[in-house]
């Protein structure tokens, strides 16, 4: 049993060292896009939060 665990270690292990890590340029770009992608999304959920909210106010009257 000790053996078994020892060798699933050591295969993740060798596993590890054939990832091909990204280089920082590459990580730092996609980590951009993510982000700005994330903003657009954002604004684009609170304009369409608050044109709902601005349809909902007219149509029940609230707001005056």
């Amino acid at each position: 049993m000790a053996n078994k665990i020892r060798k699933f270690f050591a295969d993740i292990a060798l596993e590890a060292k054939r990832i091909a890590w990204p280089k920082r340029r590459n990580l730092v770009e996609s980590t951009l896009v993510v982000i700005v992608f994330i903003v657009i999304l954002a604004v684009v959920i609170l304009a369409c939060d608050k044109a709902i909210e601005l349809f909902l106010d007219l149509v029940l009257g609230k707001g005056n």
